[in-house]
């Protein structure tokens, strides 16, 4: 139905697990800015028409929800979490089309999504250091259920509250910084920008009102059917 649709599901399944926090300066409200990078193969170009993934994620986040707003193409994509309850909320914006879809993530969806991800562990603190996002940062090695081998940068200069995943990274002890993952075929790489720390409002996990709400399926049934 719409190019964007499909960019639109990409960049969700994407940031679906760009925020994960660990924990020291305590902020319960603020604003997160993330870099992002990825390695797409030219199948994964194709898949999203040309359109390129976010370079950039602004991350609001108040007492254990947080919201995700970016542009993707013609679409304005909001993605709410609440990392209370695990719960989600994607919302998509088709000004141009004067279409608006919501697609609720229950508990079982996020229960499912982070079932398949990989499980790490072993992670080691290197001793080498360097600074990320306004903060002291130290490299650290993990592994992988698979026995595969990984390293990422984390600083325990920051603590904040429930935001994203905490039990991606079960052990580090400390905020991830800068890290690569593989999601659904494609490698990620977050770097934190900045953290500020201020009043973003209250992030609501209603449906608003002019929302179609639909499925992830009824969302890839769309991305096939043309313009």
């Amino acid at each position: 139905m719409f190019k964007s649709i499909k960019t639109s599901v990409v960049a969700f399944i994407l940031v679906g697990t760009a925020v994960i926090a660990h924990a020291q300066k305590k902020i319960t409200e603020g604003t997160l800015i993330y870099g992002m990078e990825y390695k797409l193969t030219d199948e994964q170009k194709s898949a999203m028409s040309g359109q390129e993934p976010p370079a950039e994620l602004k991350v609001k986040f108040n007492n254990g929800l947080t919201k995700i707003e970016m542009e993707q193409g013609p679409a304005m994509i909001g993605i709410v979490s609440d990392n209370n309850d695990k719960t989600g909320l994607l919302l998509i914006d088709v000004p141009i089309a004067q279409k608006q879809f919501a697609v609720k993530q229950s508990k079982e969806d996020v229960a499912k999504v982070m079932g398949e991800m990989p499980k790490f562990s072993d992670f080691k603190a290197t001793g080498q250091k360097q600074t990320v996002g306004g903060f002291n940062a130290e490299k650290y090695t993990f592994k992988d259920d698979k026995g595969g081998a990984h390293e990422l940068w984390a600083t325990k200069e920051v603590d904040l509250p429930n935001v994203g995943s905490q039990n991606y990274f079960p052990g580090l002890n400390a905020f991830p910084v800068k890290y690569t993952l593989v999601q659904r075929g494609i490698e990620t790489t977050t770097t934190l920008k900045s953290i500020a720390e201020g009043k973003v409002g209250a992030i609501s996990k209603d449906v608003p009102t002019g929302y179609e709400v639909v499925t992830m399926e009824d969302l890839a049934k769309m991305q096939g059917g043309g313009e």
